[in-house]
């Protein structure tokens, strides 16, 4: 009977796991589905932010010699006593260490500025982040929970808008934020940079030929600054996104295979089992029939 019961015990436990790889090789192709098309607005969106990126620089240069925190207050820089750190993660998990490793990177930034400044604020987009960051007690000054897995430029707007505010009511001094980068299909890097105040980036080299603007740099900094906060805030969200369904298509593949090869094991282990009580039945059947015999 014992063998028996362990006979069950192994055939029941199989086809939950059976049921299980289903479940995350089912997971593996939704998932692989949504990364090829998060994959393609992350890289799409690239050469626009690259874009921004080099005017600015063009801008800054031809501005240089002027106070730049007078052209615009986005361009102020002053001493940081506050800091806002934008956090974006994913809300589900089931993506391997992508969200964990995020959440270090963050608290190494937060633990890196808190000895030099008077306050931290976090701003988190992704339930997983601010999960994190309020069970370590940290002051959260908004969050934006479930953009979506295809969020659009309206949809993230609301942060850019909120962290311009911010700054420029002088309610932070810097902010700063971080995400996961795509690198591929099996690499997502944590990244966290400067927002504000903006700065030209030093690897672009701007023009030396003199241009005439129509209308003044002022006024086009007026312009793209905060459309150039709002650009890079979505690009880190596609950014992030992307990411999370490619780590969450890896995971999954691998539960799946780690699922089969379990019930590799288990199905030797059944079927060595089955034997032992079928031998066990037999022994028992000779046994019997041969003390009848002698009896």
């Amino acid at each position: 009977m014992a063998g028996g019961g362990q006979v069950r015990a192994i055939r029941d436990r199989i086809k939950s796991v059976a049921s299980t790889a289903k479940v995350t090789r089912a997971m593996e192709l939704v998932a692989a589905s949504k990364m090829r098309r998060a994959q393609d607005r992350a890289v799409q969106a690239r050469p626009y932010a690259q874009t921004m990126r080099s005017v600015l620089a063009q801008l800054a240069g031809y501005t240089a010699g002027g106070d730049g925190a007078s052209l615009h207050p986005l361009l102020q820089s002053r001493e940081a006593k506050r800091v806002a750190y934008v956090h974006i993660t994913a809300d589900r998990g089931l993506a391997g260490g992508l969200n964990s490793n995020m959440n270090r990177a963050g608290a190494s930034l937060v633990l890196e500025h808190q000895p030099r400044v008077e306050g931290i604020a976090v701003i988190s987009a992704g339930r997983k982040g601010r999960d994190f960051f309020r069970r370590s007690g940290m002051a959260m000054l908004a969050d934006f929970p479930e953009l979506g897995d295809f969020p659009n430029f309206e949809d993230v707007r609301p942060i850019a808008r909120l962290i311009i505010d911010e700054f420029v009511a002088g309610r932070v001094d810097q902010v700063f934020i971080g995400y996961q980068r795509f690198v591929n299909a099996a690499i997502q890097r944590p990244t966290t940079r400067q927002l504000l105040p903006i700065v030209g980036p030093a690897d672009v080299q701007t023009a030396t030929a003199d241009f005439i603007f129509e209308p003044s740099p002022e006024q086009l900094l007026q312009t793209l600054l905060p459309r150039f906060v709002e650009m890079q805030v979505y690009e880190a969200v596609l950014e992030a996104r992307a990411s999370e369904q490619s780590a969450r298509m890896v995971a999954m593949r691998q539960a799946t295979d780690a699922a089969r090869d379990m019930v590799t094991d288990l199905t030797l282990a059944y079927n060595k089992a089955r034997q032992e009580s079928i031998t066990s039945e037999l022994l028992d059947i000779v046994g019997g029939t041969a003390a009848i015999e002698n009896g």
